[in-house]
């Protein structure tokens, strides 16, 4: 006798195991994209930042930047503006982690202050930049769930298109469409969704470089803001690697004397 049930049933579970397939694929695709990010060290390099208007119009900012790797227990950034006059000696320093809530602290000179960045706030803009406080720190895969979208060209190369979703409720977006190279897991573009599930931003990172034979870098990260048409370019050059720094240098002692 024909079971009629078992044949009904039979594409919905072929159907969920190749979700289960793909979304495990998506998974593995983000997990060695973000090893990519990790094993430096530590870093120093200099930013220019350049907020551009609707109208063209644009501002530039200078900083000085350093990262620490620390393994398990995350990653360490302090960011430090040295021009212009009116925002130099503003420092932001931000701990990464894998697994728990990102810590964030912004040092503001003028009244000698350091101000801990709440969770609810991690979705504000950075220094009027196009860059939100949680664009700043390291995207850990581990904070996100994912799907794979589908394959396409991007520049020279092929990208996995993923989808992924914060599982942080804090944040800003409910969404990102992330392009990874297939030929080095590079994230080359994101698009990034607000809370009312609409497009807010475009991420593009263009001109990487291997250096030091081991580390891959953008030359160059541009954020657009779809909804407002503002953009923020960040310029990156002289990168040292292994230069000694050490979790002291990422201390909220050390966000205060940073100059």
């Amino acid at each position: 006798m024909i079971n009629w049930k078992k044949i009904t049933l039979l594409p919905f579970i072929c159907l969920n195991l190749q979700t289960i397939a793909l979304g495990g694929a998506a998974e593995d695709i983000a997990m060695e994209a973000d090893k990519r990010l990790h094993g430096y060290g530590d870093s120093i390099a200099t930013l220019k930042m350049t907020l551009i208007s609707p109208s063209n119009e644009s501002a530039e900012r200078t900083l000085r930047v350093k990262n620490l790797d620390v393994g398990k227990d995350g990653d360490r950034s302090l960011m430090i503006f040295d021009t212009p006059r009116d925002v130099s000696g503003t420092a932001l320093l931000s701990h990464t982690r894998a697994d728990s809530e990102d810590l964030q602290w912004l040092y503001l000179p003028a009244i000698s202050r350091v101000k801990q960045i709440s969770a609810r706030n991690k979705s504000g803009p950075f220094m009027a930049s196009e860059f939100a406080f949680e664009d700043i720190v390291t995207p850990y895969w581990q904070k996100f769930t994912y799907k794979l979208l589908r394959e396409e060209k991007c520049e020279t190369s092929t990208c996995f298109i993923l989808e992924r979703k914060p599982t942080d409720s804090n944040s800003g977006y409910t969404k990102q469409l992330v392009w990874i190279d297939k030929q080095d897991y590079l994230q080359r573009r994101i698009e990034f969704f607000d809370r009312k599930d609409s497009l807010l931003k475009v991420y593009t990172a263009t001109g990487f470089k291997k250096l030091q034979n081991a580390y891959w870098r953008p030359a160059q990260m541009l954020m657009v803001n779809q909804q407002t048409h503002k953009q923020t370019r960040l310029d990156w050059s002289d990168y040292q690697f292994k230069t000694g720094l050490n979790k002291d240098d990422f201390s909220e002692n050390a966000l205060k004397r940073a100059k």
